[in-house]
């Protein structure tokens, strides 16, 4: 039987997914003059290496998609804490972002219960 303490570690330890976040081709993030991309965080995918399976970062093509997260931070995957590759959230980019790429989160309006 597991105790809270045990809960409360798996709670931490899972990806937070955020609200909303929208997929693009890295093409089109690659288009902003500032752009780095953080490859170290790049999703890990298996290959055998002289016969062992080892854990590396996946290959990236323009055809490849990223995720812009609601605060304007880009990861490789739709976890908004999770393999994070650009991070240098500016006006600038929140301008590109909104002008370029055409983001917008959406706003949510409570729906009143009908009875």
């Amino acid at each position: 039987m597991r105790n809270s303490h045990d809960f409360i570690k798996e709670q931490k330890a899972m990806a937070k997914k955020g609200r909303y976040c929208k997929a693009y081709p890295i093409s089109k993030f690659r288009e902003y003059s500032q752009w780095t991309e953080n490859t170290e965080n790049l999703r890990r995918e298996e290959r055998e290496i002289d016969g062992q399976k080892v854990q590396v970062p996946r290959e990236l093509s323009d055809s490849d998609f990223f995720y812009l997260q609601e605060d304007f931070v880009v990861t490789d995957d739709i976890f908004i804490d999770e393999n994070i590759v650009f991070a240098n959230v500016t006006p600038e980019w929140i301008e590109f972002c909104k002008n370029k790429l055409k983001f917008e989160v959406p706003v949510y309006e409570a729906m009143a219960a009908t009875s």
